[in-house]
């Protein structure tokens, strides 16, 4: 509770503040979250499960897609159809609030909380989950100060900013860009020549596997018998 003040008083007095923390495996880091608690934002218990097919990647529907809000932070990323990728997150919940609160990402309106967390047996909703949209990313701006906060402990892994093409990268150095006032840094980095990922949804996925795997091949079976018929029929109307 006392370094809770400490960062209060620091983001009061005009500090700026990025959180990176996620849902941990027992119970909720209340402390830490109680910061956003003082601007009218509330962390919900367990971790963001996603609903449409559309907002989660790698068939796994924790693995969240969210859609972004206009902000100086994000509008590059936007500009250049660059997207995040947030795994296992926490969902937090804006309400009325008198001070500047950005929603930076946010799930969808099929998105909910499972409560029980890391111990989840299943994806589909159950009593007791939570009902989103939720906001996995927030700015805070309560004066002078201001707080930059992300949903996700994994989402700056390598693998995870790979797969995003370095869009997480690019969104925390934006955040850091944005708080320290360097309004010309926001941009879209230089990637590495090692890697080059394309990040597409789990349905737009499905529908690339149906369509390689059977529409195309059954396509050309079918031009092919069709070709092959015409071919006997004029042969025959020749003889």
């Amino acid at each position: 509770e006392t370094e809770r003040d400490v960062l209060a008083d620091y983001v009061s007095d005009g500090g700026k503040l990025l959180v990176v923390a996620g849902p941990t495996e027992d119970g909720i880091l209340e402390n830490l979250y109680s910061l956003l608690e003082d601007y009218g934002v509330s962390a919900n218990e367990g971790i963001v499960i996603e609903g449409d097919r559309e907002h989660y990647a790698f068939q796994a529907p924790f693995v969240l897609m969210p859609d972004m809000g206009s902000s100086d932070i994000t509008d590059p990323l936007m500009e250049e159809n660059y997207y995040p990728i947030m795994p296992l997150s926490l969902g937090l919940t804006v309400r009325g609030s008198s001070y500047d609160v950005t929603e930076l990402l946010t799930t969808s309106g099929t998105s909910f909380s499972k409560v029980t967390g890391y111990a989840m047996t299943t994806y589909d909703y159950e009593d007791g989950d939570i009902d989103g949209p939720f906001a996995t990313g927030v700015s805070v701006r309560p004066g002078d100060g201001e707080m930059v906060w992300f949903t996700s402990s994994y989402f700056l892994e390598d693998a995870y900013n790979a797969s995003s093409s370095g869009a997480n990268g690019d969104l925390v150095m934006n955040a850091l860009a944005d708080m320290i006032g360097e309004s010309e840094a926001m941009a879209i980095r230089s990637k590495s020549l090692n890697y080059d990922y394309l990040s597409i949804s789990s349905s737009t996925a499905s529908l690339l596997k149906v369509l390689m795997i059977g529409a195309f091949p059954l396509a050309y079976l079918g031009i092919g018998v069709g070709v092959v018929l015409t071919r006997r029929r004029k042969q025959n109307e020749a003889v």
